[in-house]
This record gives C-alpha cells, sequence and structure tokens, in this order.
C-alpha cells in the first residue's frame, strides 16, 4: 500500500466518520438529533477495566501511575515507549532493532527476546510481534505496580501495565491533526465520535506516519486504524467492539558499535546494516468485543473476548557478537555481520468472565471480585541465518565507513519453532470495609498452563503443564480523606519455555513482592503526592546447565528494591508542575550462567538497562497571547547509568538528561497550533543495549510542528 493511497484512505476515513451520524440518521433517529448537550452526556457510558471490580484506584494498596491522553497531547509525546519515559521506575529494554516496545518495571522484565507483556482492556498484547503501538487510540496507560497486577496473572513482579483505549461516545467530538517534524517525518492523525442512534455510537481514530531518521538509510512507514461500536440494550447492559488494524515497515537496526567503552568515538547516525535488505513488515489485527451488564445496584457483570493475529517477516544485516567471529576486537575497523531472514507469526485468542459486587456480611461492607479468563496463544518462528567463519572477512565492513551493496550471503534453515500455550484461570478477590478507617483487601489466582513446543528442523517435541496459585493481601489505613498508608504483599509466576538435557519441563519463574507506601493530598486537592517502598524477588530464571553443554537450567535468582516518589501540584491557578523519581536496585542474587553465552554472571551484578536512578519533572503553564489562549512548559528527563551488556559487566551506559520543550496556542475556533522541541540541547545519549555491539543511540534534537482542528 503506498503513501498516497493510505492518506487518501485514512482522510475519506476521517470525514467520513464525521458526516457518518447525520448520514445514517432515519426518521426514527429524529429525537437523537435534537437532544440537548446534557441529554447527550447522560447517554455516554464508561465501561469498566477488567480484574478491577468495583473497587477505585486510589483505594487499592499499591502504587498506580497513570498517564493520560490529555498529558500526550500537551507535552506533544509521539510515542507510546516516550510516554512511559514519563513514569517513575519503567524503562527501557532491548528494543529488538526498534521494532518493537519492551520495558521493565521496577527492574523486572520478561523474556528479552519478546516484546514487553503489557495489556489493552486487560487482553494481552504483548504476546506475538505486533510492532511500535501508536499513540492515536490510547485514552490512558495504567501503570499497576506489584501487587496490583496480581490478578491479571502470569507476569512479572514489578507489575502490569494497562492502556485503557478511547471509547465510542454519543456526545460528538474529535479532531484531525497534521504534523511535520525534523528528518521529512510526516504525520497525519484523526479521531472522531458520536451517535449513530440513541443506542449506537462510534468511534474510529487512527494515523499514518511516515519519515526518515538521524540514523542513515532508515526510513518507516507506520499506519494505524481503530474503529469501534458501542451498543446500549438498555440502561443496564451494553456491549462494544474495537477493531485494531496495524501495518508497519520498520529496518531492522541493531544501532552503534561501541568498542573500549569509549563513546566518544560513536558515530550515532552511521547504520551497520544492509539497506537493500529493505524493512521488516509487521502486520497485526486486534478484534474486542465486551459486554457489560449491571444485574443490579450493587452487582456487575463482565464478559470479554479477544482475537489478535500478528506477523513479523523481513531479512536484517546485524554485527556478529561472537569473539571468536568478530575481526573487529582485533584490528579495531573490520566489523563482521551476520544475516539474518525472520518470518513471524503469532495468534492469541482469550475469553474472560467476571462478576463483582457489594455485600455487607457481619456488619462489615464486602467489595467482591470472581471471575475466569481463557486464552489459548500459538507462536510460530522460522528463521534463516548466514554467519561468517572466524578469520574470515566476507560481508564485513569498515567500522569508520562502512560501504553498502555487498552481495547477501545464502541463508541457511536455523529455527523452524512452534509453540502452543492452553491456560485457564480463576481468580477471586475481596476488599472489606473493616471500619472508617482500615480496608482489608485479599485474593489469589489459579491457573492450569498447558505447555507445547515443538522443533521441526530437530524432530523433537516437549510437552509441559504448570500449576500455580498466587496469592496476593492488602491493608489500607485511611488517616484522613487526604492520606492513607497500605502494605502489600503478592506472589506470581511466568512459564519457562524448553526443557532441561533430561527432557524434564523447567519450573515457572517465580516471584515474591513486598510493597508498602503512603498517599497525601491537600485539603483542596492542589497538591497530590505519593510514596512507595518495594522488594520483589525472582527465581527459577533460566541459566546455562554446568554439566550438559547447550542446554539451560532454571537456577537463576535476583531481586530489586527501592523507592518510588510521584509529587503532583498547582502552583498557580495557571501553572502546575509533577515530579517522578524512582531509586531501583536491581542484580542477581547467585551466580548464574548466561545461557547464550555460557559467561558467567557473578552474585550482585546489576541487571541490564536499569538505572538506579530515574526522575523526570513536567512543568506547564497556561497563557494568553494576544487573545489566544495556549500554555507552554518544559520536562526534564534523567536516567542513571545502566549495565548494557550481561556477557560483559563491565560495559555500562552513561547517565544522561535531556529536556523537551512544548507549546500550544489556538490560533482560532477549534484551530490549535503546536510546536515540541526535543532533546533541546542536542545532548549525545544511549536508550539500551543488548551488546556494546548492539546499542541503541537516542535521537539528536528534533523540533516538530503540528495544526489540530477540533471538531
Amino acid at each position: 500500500m503506498n503513501r498516497a493511497i493510505l492518506f487518501r484512505r485514512l482522510i475519506l476515513i476521517t470525514c467520513a466518520a464525521m458526516s457518518c451520524s447525520a448520514a445514517l440518521a432515519t426518521p426514527s433517529d429524529q429525537d437523537l438529533l435534537s437532544l440537548s448537550l446534557e441529554e447527550l452526556l447522560q447517554l455516554d457510558v464508561n465501561p469498566r477495566q477488567p480484574y478491577r471490580g468495583d473497587t477505585p484506584l486510589e483505594t487499592l494498596p499499591q502504587a498506580v501511575e497513570l498517564v493520560t491522553d490529555k498529558f500526550i497531547q500537551n507535552v506533544g509525546i509521539s510515542t507510546f515507549q516516550n510516554a512511559l519515559d514519563f513514569t517513575n521506575d519503567v524503562v527501557r529494554q532491548n528494543s529488538f532493532g526498534n521494532t518493537w516496545d519492551s520495558f521493565a518495571i521496577r527492574g523486572f522484565t520478561g523474556d528479552e527476546n519478546l516484546p514487553g507483556g503489557y495489556f489493552v482492556n486487560g487482553f494481552s498484547a504483548g504476546r506475538g510481534f505486533s510492532g511500535l503501538r501508536d499513540i492515536s487510540n490510547i485514552q490512558t496507560i495504567e501503570v499497576l505496580k506489584g501487587a496490583g497486577a496480581a490478578l491479571y496473572g502470569r507476569n512479572e513482579p514489578g507489575g502490569t501495565i494497562n492502556i485503557v483505549s478511547k471509547k465510542p461516545k454519543f456526545e460528538p467530538e474529535g479532531y484531525v491533526q497534521v504534523s511535520a517534524a525534523d528528518y521529512d517525518t510526516q504525520r497525519l492523525e484523526g479521531d472522531y465520535t458520536s451517535a449513530v442512534t440513541t443506542s449506537l455510537a462510534l468511534r474510529i481514530n487512527g494515523a499514518y506516519e511516515e519519515g526518515a531518521s538521524f540514523r542513515d538509510t532508515v526510513e518507516t512507514k507506520k499506519f494505524s486504524l481503530n474503529p469501534s461500536l458501542l451498543f446500549r440494550f438498555s440502561e443496564q447492559a451494553h456491549v462494544t467492539y474495537e477493531l485494531e488494524i496495524l501495518d508497519q515497515e520498520i529496518p531492522f537496526d541493531r544501532g552503534i558499535v561501541v568498542l573500549d567503552n569509549n563513546f566518544k568515538n560513536v558515530v550515532i547516525n552511521r547504520f551497520y546494516g544492509e539497506p537493500d535488505d529493505g524493512p521488516l513488515k509487521i502486520a497485526a489485527t486486534g478484534h474486542q468485543l465486551t459486554y457489560e451488564q449491571s444485574l443490579s445496584s450493587q452487582w456487575h457483570l463482565l464478559a470479554g473476548l479477544g482475537y489478535r493475529h500478528s506477523s513479523l517477516e523481513g531479512y536484517s544485516t546485524e554485527p556478529e557478537l561472537s569473539k571468536s567471529r568478530q575481526l573487529l576486537f582485533i584490528d579495531g575497523h573490520t566489523l563482521n555481520r551476520q544475516r539474518r531472514y525472520r518470518d513471524f507469526d503469532a495468534t492469541d485468542f482469550s475469553v474472560r468472565l467476571e462478576l463483582s459486587g457489594e455485600f455487607q456480611l457481619g456488619g462489615l461492607v464486602n467489595h467482591l471480585l470472581l471471575g475466569v479468563d481463557n486464552y489459548q496463544y500459538e507462536l510460530n518462528q522460522i528463521q534463516n541465518l548466514w554467519r561468517v567463519h572466524p578469520g574470515d572477512t566476507t560481508y564485513a565492513v569498515n567500522l569508520q565507513a562502512p560501504m553498502y551493496g555487498q552481495t547477501p550471503p545464502v541463508l541457511q534453515p536455523f529455527w523452524d519453532l512452534q509453540e502452543q500455550q492452553h491456560a485457564t484461570g480463576g481468580y477471586l478477590q475481596n476488599q472489606i470495609d473493616l471500619n472508617e478507617h482500615w480496608k482489608l483487601l485479599a485474593g489469589f489466582r489459579c491457573d492450569k498452563l498447558y505447555q507445547d513446543n515443538k522443533n521441526f528442523l530437530g524432530n523433537s517435541a516437549i510437552h509441559q503443564d504448570n500449576d500455580k496459585t498466587t496469592p496476593h493481601v492488602g491493608v489500607v489505613y485511611e488517616v484522613s480523606k487526604q492520606s492513607s498508608i497500605y502494605i502489600n504483599y503478592s506472589e506470581g509466576f511466568r512459564p519457562n519455555s524448553g526443557s532441561t538435557a533430561g527432557g524434564d519441563a523447567f519450573e515457572p519463574e517465580s516471584s515474591q513482592s513486598y510493597e508498602i507506601g503512603s498517599r497525601f493530598s491537600s485539603f483542596d486537592d492542589t497538591i497530590k503526592s505519593s510514596i512507595a517502598f518495594f522488594r520483589a524477588e525472582k527465581s527459577n530464571i533460566l541459566t546455562s546447565d554446568p554439566v550438559n553443554s547447550g542446554y539451560s537450567l532454571a537456577l537463576g535468582k535476583a531481586s530489586s528494591q527501592g523507592v518510588e516518589l510521584n509529587i503532583d501540584a498547582a502552583l498557580t491557578d495557571d501553572t502546575t508542575v509533577s515530579f517522578a523519581y524512582a531509586y531501583v536496585d536491581a542484580h542477581t542474587s547467585n551466580d548464574m550462567i548466561n545461557p547464550d553465552w555460557s559467561v558467567l554472571i557473578p552474585k550482585g551484578s546489576r541487571l541490564i538497562n536499569i538505572p538506579r536512578n530515574k526522575a523526570n519533572l513536567v512543568l506547564r503553564n497556561n497563557l494568553n497571547i494576544f487573545q489566544h489562549n495556549g500554555n507552554v512548559g518544559f520536562a526534564i528527563n534523567y536516567i542513571g547509568d545502566r549495565m548494557g551488556e550481561t556477557i560483559a559487566p563491565d560495559y555500562s551506559l552513561p547517565r544522561y538528561t535531556t529536556v523537551r520543550l512544548f507549546g500550544t496556542v489556538d490560533i482560532a475556533d477549534k484551530l490549535q497550533l503546536s510546536l515540541n522541541v526535543d532533546n533541546v540541547f542536542n545532548k549525545e545519549y544511549f536508550v539500551n543495549s543488548y551488546s556494546a555491539l548492539w546499542t541503541q543511540p537516542g535521537s539528536p534534537r528534533t523540533v516538530s510542528l503540528a495544526v489540530r482542528y477540533g471538531i
């Protein structure tokens, strides 16, 4: 699909959506057209989030961070990963050649060979390969820490990220936005929602973006479209259907090469792949169907069904990591490369049903949540590979002046794998209001997981079953309406794939997490703050089998502990400031052997890409410029130094600070102009790495300009 067709398609879809409510109106729907704004607002519904029940987030014994669409718009955030940068302890991980979103929460991440395990409306979006998530359909990003993620199941002890998508509304609203940025980046984005009848509302949003990059020869394209419908059966029941279509073209880019920890000689724009490989083609289609019904004033039923298909296909050329095959470590200028072809395909089907409500027992108010869920997931991975022989210069380039256009070597089959997971879970949670000040929350989740792994090249198959029950408990003491203290404990697990040398299944990774925290707000709500102290431990991490070479054992242990702080304050009627800080000490708890390279990782080694210190500050001021409303502000992000390579623990990514300036002005009725300058001082920095030879640099100073027309 070429650029012109995509631009025309998005414009036509947006324009059609803007006029569809009138076009679809029938004589029987004329009452809709005459409804007042207040009456339209009464038609709007606020869908519940799953695994939540009727308990508000602010009353739960856990730390929670929210990133809203308003914040994303005001600060000029352009990517999902960039939005997570403004949380206190979510940090970037290996981005797989800049083709997916990956992150760690409180020092822990999942499988570094898979994307970050986040959810969309409670449905997994991290299983499979769905590229870089677009921000056009994000209403709120919920970062649920520690025990708050227990009900989701099969998670990391640091927490879970859940994206709440934009839902259809009966009140008309929307916008069209055109933006341009450095490196010939262009973006068209639109969103529109309205009533079709008194019972049916629609929403459609999406974006098309294309552009080059500060990286030589790297050009990307991205198309995202998200139509949705909400149908009200009655005031008590409604159903929502959401469709997600994503199509991306992204060259596989492992980043820059760093020798001897010398970042001064690095040229951040230099690309070490082959432009003729073309981009990886990433496609995803997702369906979500949700039914909600109020059974009474106290009880609520929520059911959901989700299906997602995703794929990633294409060629890549990457620096060779093996020391025996890499001449760069000998002569300092010859960079040996390997070439791969990947064809990954994944399907994910999920269903859930939950009942929540309030009742009294023994004079105490109980908030009960009871649910079951099931998912079936299949991942197929085909990979062909060519690697250079030791001492050979075939397909190599000069580190300082790479010459592109070499004849690609012949690839050989390397992987042909299939993994199937079938899991069923049940969960129960009850929050009891013990008295005016004390609340007790307790619950557990039971999971049954069936896992089949097939190696078609090796003609082998492994089947394993895992049963796990994970409890969580917490207590909240509300000192007053303005302040509270809480404490919690939770357990969790995540399945491991594969088998030992003896053919036995690995025990799943298991975890424990502890947290104590406090929330405070001023009487007039002009100041809100929270602080949390946490500790989490994880065991059964895969490590190399010291006896059977090439096999693994679940022997690794790691721990993470630290503190998080958030402050939001209104300094004046027009000026607000937000500050977030986290200290995280994440390290191995025993000696481990890296399963990929059989290199010893000593006890106490820091976990890769995890800074001990992370902080951000955002100040925003509303103003009036020649009778035109607007706002200006700045954001400062600080990331501490990080270990950059598990096979060479002395390789470290340097700390960095970036500054962003942003501003908007209403230049006419419904017309807004925005200007954003990221990395104002043009600092050179590095966002993540897997190896010193696979390190991702951050973008230099980037200026973007956007024009938005509100509907």
